[in-house]
């Protein structure tokens, strides 16, 4: 329970950190953002002597060249060479300019990039429109109230409310009281519209000696867990999962009949989680739900090649250790009992369990793979060759799914059915929970194993993923992009096609499309990598453009 609470603080903490990381950019856009009239006069000149830097700017950003062979003088040089330092780094150009605009001083330079930045990276053809400009801008001021609010109202983590004391309170205020303002007839509305938690929160088990497998009197596959050893649980599972919970028993069986002369650090299963799984129907709490398991595991593990290179690892960071221990003079009582632990442990990893044996998986370092997601296509794959820069084969989500297609559509379509009904149930007051299965669950492990599939097919070396904080902003680029391609002209027109197109394609469940990327790779040895996605371009161009962005952050 220690754990759980110090896991929910910190992700609290760091979701704080991100909030105040959005009002502090948001603060700094509104701060430089400028109509054209104004940057005119702060650079004392006219329009086209704006334009004209901007796209030098742009130049330099878009395709930096080297400052030792360019004449310029030593200002300019100098900004030419961060340019292409931010470049390196496999920033966009937008990024590149944020980080020029703090490098420079000067007042021409700092307004064409605010030019730029405001014009979309671009030096437009038409004039500014002073009522659209305002419009912007106001947006840009709600953004940031929208974000400070949300700062002011945000509150430490608690508990969850099993007893629904919390909505109990809320109605009784809602029904004897009037509201003093909007602000707090909104927070009443919040607590009798939140569905109160009828489970209590899942129960950790960090070591793989918390568990412990055994075989029953019939044969079947058992486990119990630390502080609960007067209670068993038989195990049932997915044929497919089936193996792993057998690799577990005999860990621990070999450790026994060894007499402990293996070293629990190489077992394949890591840590596990008992938490309640909700069902239906009527009656008590435990008769209705069931308590499922869940255990993380280390897959190298699995193989002899694989257990090698974890005993390696182990062996060597436990032997620096004791060196670094030995080193210090007068060692206490605990520290010398520290440095036996270790001794033995050191010792024990000499004793590897036995596995198969399977040769381990080699990737051609030039080959990697990147996966662009997006709202209409969740998910594109892109093979390139680093050193011709090129890629080498696409993959777009049908060609991904093949024949499991039409699984998609018949997905997109029941999802579209279910909002409908959700929305007409929820103005009746009616039952409005309306799920889709494992339908998404199950198309997330299709496309899942065929892009593992595709990669090691080609020889990939490294899987590139977007990074999910910017998937927000990844799909509004796109609905925006699309509506501005079907409807030009029009922002009113533009508006309403975005929300008729969110609402026919609906958003998919990126993370946990990740986290089956991930775990397939996993298996087989491939790494994964994350970095930001672009904004603009085809699905095969992000692509394409995660992995340019991933080689050049390793520089």
């Amino acid at each position: 329970m220690v754990a759980i609470v110090h896991r929910i603080c910190k992700s609290w903490l760091a979701l704080q950190a991100r909030l105040k990381q959005k009002i502090a950019g948001q603060t700094r856009w509104l701060a430089i953002l400028q109509s054209d009239d104004e940057l005119t006069v702060a650079i004392q000149g006219n329009l086209s002597t704006l334009q004209l830097k901007a796209r030098e700017i742009l130049a330099q950003c878009s395709s930096p060249t080297s400052a030792d062979d360019d004449p310029q003088p030593k200002k300019a040089r100098s900004r030419k060479q961060s340019a292409q330092k931010t470049r390196q780094q496999g920033d966009s150009i937008p990024s590149m300019l944020f980080r020029l605009y703090e490098q420079t001083e000067e007042v021409l330079t700092q307004c064409a990039i605010v030019y730029l930045l405001k014009n979309g990276c671009r030096v437009p053809e038409k004039p500014e429109d002073y009522e659209k400009f305002a419009k912007r801008r106001r947006k840009v001021e709600i953004r940031l109230e929208r974000l400070m609010m949300q700062f002011q109202n945000s509150r430490l983590p608690s508990g969850r409310d099993l007893s629904n004391q919390t909505w109990l309170n809320a109605l009784a205020l809602a029904t004897t009281q009037m509201p003093e303002n909007e602000k707090q007839a909104t927070g009443w509305q919040a607590s009798l519209l939140t569905e109160a938690r009828s489970l209590p929160f899942p129960v950790d088990f960090e070591t793989n000696e918390d568990l412990r497998w055994f075989l029953n009197e019939k044969g079947r596959l058992c486990v119990n867990f630390n502080g609960l050893s007067e209670h068993s649980f038989e195990i049932y599972c997915d044929q497919r999962d089936l193996h792993w919970f057998k690799r577990f028993l005999e860990d621990q069986q070999t450790r026994k009949a060894s007499k402990n002369q293996h070293s629990a650090s190489l077992f394949t299963l890591r840590s596990g989680r008992i938490a309640w799984q909700e069902g239906k129907g009527e009656g008590e709490h435990w008769n209705i739900h069931r308590l499922i398991l869940s255990c993380t595991v280390d897959t190298d593990s699995w193989t002899q090649e694989g257990t090698e290179q974890i005993r390696q690892k182990k062996a060597s960071e436990c032997a620096k250790v004791i060196a670094s221990t030995k080193v210090k003079e007068n060692l206490s009582k605990n520290q010398e009992a520290f440095i036996k632990r270790r001794t033995t442990m050191l010792t024990l990893l000499d004793n590897p369990f036995s596995r198969p044996s399977r040769p381990l998986y080699q990737g051609q370092p030039s080959i990697l793979a990147g996966v662009s997601y997006g709202l209409d296509k969740p998910a594109t794959l892109a093979i390139v060759d680093i050193q011709t820069g090129k890629a080498i084969t696409y993959r777009s989500i049908r060609q991904l799914l093949g024949e499991n297609y039409k699984l998609l559509n018949r997905y997109r379509l029941r999802r579209q059915h279910n909002a409908h009904q959700r929305h007409k149930n929820q103005q009746k007051g009616a039952f409005n929970r309306f799920g889709e299965s494992n339908s998404g669950e199950y198309l997330d492990r299709l496309i899942a194993h065929e892009i593992v599939a595709i990669a090691q097919k080609y020889q990939v070396s490294s899987l590139i993923l977007p990074d999910l904080g910017d998937i927000r902003e990844i799909v509004q680029g796109e609905v925006q992009a699309k509506a501005e391609q079907e409807i030009p002209g029009s922002i009113e027109l533009q508006r309403r096609y975005a929300l008729q197109y969110r609402a026919s394609v609906h958003r998919w469940r990126h993370a946990q499309l990740s986290q089956c990327i991930g775990s397939q790779a996993a298996q087989v040895g491939i790494s994964i990598e994350v970095v930001k996605q672009p904004f603009t371009g085809t699905p095969q161009e992000k692509a394409k453009s995660l992995v340019i962005a991933a080689y050049q952050s390793r520089k």
